[in-house]
C-alpha cells in the first residue's frame, strides 16, 4: 500500500504522473475518434466502384447518419456516468470504454455492411463510457488546495485532446482517402489500442482516483426521478405535450424523429422536476442554466457542420490542388484543433485583459460572443460558394479556393475558445449540488442535440443551396447572440452572484 501511495504522489513538471497517463490515453482516444470522424461522411458518399470504393450514399443521407451518430456519442455519456457512479467507478469505466472503442474501430476495418453498423455502435458505447469519466478523473488527481494546479492540469489535458485531433485528421485522413477507407478505420483502431495500453500500464499512478464510491443512502431524488415527472402539474404538462408531438410525427410516418421527441419529453419532464425542487435563488439560476443549454445547442448545431456539410464541400467544391499535390479533403478537419493549439493562450489572455479594463466579461456574454464569431465564420463559406460555377448540365466548372475554408475554421475556433471552455464551468457554478450529476449529463445531452441539429441543417442544404445555407447560419447565429447580449443584465440578476 505504501508503494502505491508513493507512486501516485510522484510528479512530473510539478503535476501528478497520473495526469500524463490520462493525457496520452485521451490523446490516442481522440486520435481514433476524430480520425474516423474525418473520413466517415467522405466514405459514405464515395462511389461504390473504383479503386477505393465507398457506400455510394447521397449527401443528405450521409449527413443524416453523421448527425444521428454524433448525437448518440454525446448522449451515451449519461449512461456512461451512471455506470461509473453506481457500478464500476470511473477508472474501470474508462477501461471498459477503451476496450469497446478498440473493438469498434477494429470492426470498421472489415469491408461489410454489418461491420459498419456494429463498429459505430461499439464506438458510441465506448465514448459514452470513457469521455466524461476520464475528464472527472483529471480533477480527482488534485486536492482542494491545488486549484491553480488543477486548472493548469486541465489545460494540459485539453492540449492532448487537440494534438490527437490535429494529427489524426492528417494521418488517418490521408490513408483513408488515398489508399483505402478501411485502412483508415483500422489505423484509428491502432491508435486507440496504443491509448488503451498506456492507460493499462499507468494504473499504478491512478490508484487513488476514479474508484467506486459506496453510498450509504441512495439519493431518492435520483431513484424516483421518472415518477416525479408525473407528480406535479407543470412537469406532467411539459412531458405530455412533447411526447404527443413525438407521437404525431411518428404516426405521420417519421418514427425516427418521433421517438427522438418522445425521449426528449423525459428530458423536459426531468428539467421541470429539477426546477420545482429549488428555492427562489436556485430556480432563478436553473432558468439561466437552461438558457445556457439552448446556447450550447445553437453553437454546436452550427459548429458541427465541420464534419458533415463542410467536409463534403471541401471534397466536392474546393480546388484542392497545391501545385502538383492534391490536398486530401479530410485534412481540413485538423484545422480546428491546430488553431486551438495556436490561439488558446491568446484568447485566454485577451479575456483577462478585457476584464481588467472593466468591460462585461460574464460567462453568458462570452458564450454569446462565441456564437456570433463562429456564425460569422460561415460568411466566408457564403463568399466561397459564389466562386463555384456550373455548366448547363449542372457540372462544376470552377471550384472555390482553399483559403475560404481556412478562414471559416479560424473564426469557428475563435468562437469555440470564447464559448466552450466557460460553458461547462458556468453550468457547474449554477447547478444545485444535489443535481450536479443530472446537470452534467444534461450538458452533454445538449451538445448531442446540437450535433443532431447540425445533421438536420446538412440534410436540407442541397434544397436550399450552399449560399443560402451558409448565409442563413451566419444571420441566425448573429441575431441569436445579439439577443442574448441584450438581456445580459436581467440574466446576471438571476445568477445571484454565482460567478
Amino acid at each position: 500500500m505504501s508503494n502505491q501511495i508513493e507512486l501516485h504522489q510522484k510528479t512530473l513538471f510539478g503535476h501528478p504522473i497520473g495526469l500524463f497517463v490520462l493525457f496520452f490515453t485521451e490523446l490516442w482516444e481522440r486520435f481514433s475518434y476524430y480520425g474516423m470522424r474525418a473520413i466517415l461522411v467522405l466514405y459514405l458518399v464515395s462511389e461504390t466502384g473504383g479503386e477505393n470504393p465507398g457506400m455510394g450514399w447521397s449527401d443528405g443521407s450521409a449527413i443524416a447518419l453523421y448527425g444521428w451518430y454524433t448525437m448518440f456519442v454525446y448522449l451515451a455519456t449519461i449512461p456512461g456516468g451512471i455506470l461509473a457512479d453506481r457500478f464500476l467507478g470511473q477508472k474501470k469505466s474508462v477501461m471498459v470504454g477503451g476496450l469497446l472503442l478498440c473493438f469498434g474501430h477494429g470492426i470498421l476495418a472489415v469491408e461489410a455492411l454489418w461491420a459498419f453498423y456494429t463498429g459505430l455502435t461499439f464506438i458510441v458505447l465506448g465514448v459514452g463510457c470513457l469521455k466524461g469519466n476520464i475528464s472527472t478523473m483529471v480533477g480527482g488527481l488534485y486536492g482542494n488546495e491545488d486549484i491553480d494546479k488543477r486548472d493548469m492540469g486541465f489545460y494540459i489535458f485539453y492540449m492532448g485532446i487537440n494534438v490527437g485531433a490535429a494529427v489524426s485528421a492528417i494521418v488517418v485522413g490521408y490513408v483513408g482517402e488515398v489508399y483505402n477507407w478501411h485502412y483508415g478505420f483500422g489505423l484509428a483502431g491502432i491508435g486507440m489500442a496504443i491509448g488503451q495500453f498506456v492507460y493499462w500500464r499507468g494504473q499504478k499512478y491512478l490508484s487513488h482516483v476514479g474508484n467506486k464510491i459506496e453510498l450509504e443512502n441512495t439519493n431518492k431524488e435520483s431513484t424516483n426521478l421518472f415518477l416525479q415527472i408525473f407528480k406535479t402539474t407543470n412537469s406532467l404538462i411539459g412531458f405530455s405535450l412533447t411526447a404527443l408531438l413525438g407521437l404525431y410525427l411518428g404516426y405521420s410516418g417519421d418514427w425516427s424523429y418521433g421517438l427522438l421527441l418522445i425521449g426528449i419529453a423525459f428530458a423536459v419532464g426531468f428539467a421541470i422536476v429539477v426546477y420545482n425542487d429549488g428555492n427562489k435563488i436556485e430556480k432563478d439560476r436553473i432558468l439561466v442554466t437552461y438558457l445556457a443549454f439552448l446556447i450550447v445547442i445553437v453553437f454546436w448545431g452550427a459548429f458541427e457542420q465541420a464534419g458533415g456539410l463542410m467536409n463534403l464541400y471541401a471534397s466536392q467544391k474546393t480546388d484542392l490542388a497545391l501545385g502538383n499535390f492534391m490536398v486530401p479533403a479530410s485534412w481540413f478537419q485538423s484545422a480546428n484543433a491546430t488553431y486551438i493549439l495556436i490561439f488558446a493562450t491568446l484568447v485566454g489572455s485577451f479575456w483577462i485583459w478585457w476584464k481588467k479594463r472593466g468591460y462585461e466579461h460574464s460567462s453568458i456574454f462570452k458564450m454569446a460572443v462565441g456564437v456570433i464569431i463562429m456564425g460569422l465564420g460561415f460568411s466566408f463559406m457564403s463568399l466561397a460558394s459564389n466562386e463555384v460555377t456550373y455548366n448547363a448540365a449542372g457540372e462544376i466548372t470552377q471550384k472555390s479556393a482553399m483559403y475560404w475554408l481556412m478562414l471559416a475554421y479560424l473564426f469557428h475556433t475563435i468562437g469555440e475558445l470564447c464559448a466552450s471552455p466557460v460553458a461547462l464551468s458556468f453550468i457547474t457554478k449554477l447547478a444545485p449540488a444535489r443535481w450536479g450529476a443530472f446537470m452534467m449529463g444534461a450538458y452533454f445531452a445538449a451538445t448531442g442535440l446540437g450535433n443532431k441539429v447540425a445533421g438536420l441543417i446538412g440534410e436540407n442544404a442541397s434544397e436550399a443551396g450552399d449560399f443560402w445555407t451558409f448565409t442563413g447560419i451566419t444571420i441566425f447565429c448573429t441575431i441569436f447572440g445579439v439577443l442574448v447580449i441584450l438581456i445580459i443584465k436581467p440574466l446576471k440578476r438571476l445568477v445571484h452572484n454565482a460567478e
